[in-house]
């Protein structure tokens, strides 16, 4: 395990009556990019703002970097970026500017400040607009000075909130690069969005929140194999020929639960991962084995799992 950067204990939040958040205990690691997940009105970002030290809890701690965010805000936001889903800017000052302005708040040196931001510009693909007025950007030209001026004060934890909105396909993929960059060099990421495709791209752990319960937490493909598969694995493979000594023999191994064949194709499940084992047995029973994968769960089955469609 990690250090520790974010921990709630029984973390809780109410508004006349309303309880937002109820009893959150979240616990995230140094380094990780961890998908904090659900629907609108799930006590996201009522959470996020208990930890940014902008609105205080009603019951509970919290922890970010090893301050509270109650008692020690200024601690908090001196260690901590924050992209909200609609980022705002000094739209009269260019992509530069504005920048400059983020490093000057953060004391930061002027000369590395003006090689950070030079560097930073270039990164998020913002270098020849680097001088235009910021009320000339579009919406995706935004989220990307907005990744620029979280990474300007080098946090040690950010929290992005949708940060793909806005931006087409190709900036989109540029973006979860940037992102997976700012994870490399040691920063924690917290990533919101309700695009589950991207935060299974990205994402090493994910939480879900409903009715500001935390209902699930982990990584996805062990969520998956609890939730779709009951905690067994699902076994895919190819063999140039299911001969019937091949499948009496795997009916023949307690730890393996059910086999299903479709042509030369065999779906098996079993209580652990038996890939070396099966193909073993495909190689004494004469057949020769073409290819084996174990199941991917995919974030979207497992989200439903908890958020059926009416």
């Amino acid at each position: 395990m990690g250090q520790i950067v974010v921990e709630t204990r029984d973390l809780s939040k109410t508004y006349n009556g309303f309880t937002a958040v109820d009893g959150l205990n979240l616990h995230i690691e140094e380094g990780e990019i961890f998908g904090f997940l659900g629907p609108n009105g799930a006590g996201k970002t009522t959470t996020i703002l208990m930890l940014l030290g902008l609105t205080e809890p009603s019951s509970g701690t919290a922890e970010v970097c090893g301050y509270n965010p109650t008692r020690e805000p200024l601690k908090v936001k001196h260690i901590v970026g924050y992209l909200p889903e609609k980022v705002g800017f000094y739209e009269d000052l260019t992509a530069r500017q504005n920048l400059r302005y983020t490093a000057e708040l953060n004391n930061l040196p002027k000369s590395e400040a003006e090689k950070s931001i030079e560097d930073l510009l270039a990164t998020v693909g913002l270098s020849q607009v680097a001088d235009q007025e910021v009320n000339k950007f579009s919406r995706g030209m935004k989220q990307r000075l907005g990744i620029a001026d979280i990474w300007v004060k080098e946090p040690k934890l950010a929290f992005l909130d949708e940060p793909t909105s806005g931006i087409d396909p190709e900036g989109v993929d540029d973006m979860l690069n940037i992102i997976g960059s700012m994870a490399k060099k040691g920063m924690t990421v917290i990533f919101c969005s309700h695009q589950l495709h991207l935060v299974q791209r990205l994402c090493t752990r994910i939480g879900i929140l409903a009715k500001g319960h935390l209902v699930v937490e982990g990584p996805i493909d062990s969520l998956g194999k609890q939730s779709i598969s009951g905690g067994k694995y699902r076994i895919e493979v190819e063999v140039a020929q299911a001969n019937p000594d091949l499948l009496d023999s795997l009916k023949r191994d307690t730890r393996i639960r059910e086999v299903q064949g479709s042509g030369n194709t065999l779906f098996i499940t079993c209580d652990e991962d038996l890939r070396s084992q099966i193909a073993k047995e495909i190689i004494d029973s004469g057949s020769l084995l073409v290819g084996m994968k174990i199941e991917k769960y995919d974030l979207e089955a497992i989200y439903k799992t908890y958020f059926e469609e009416d």
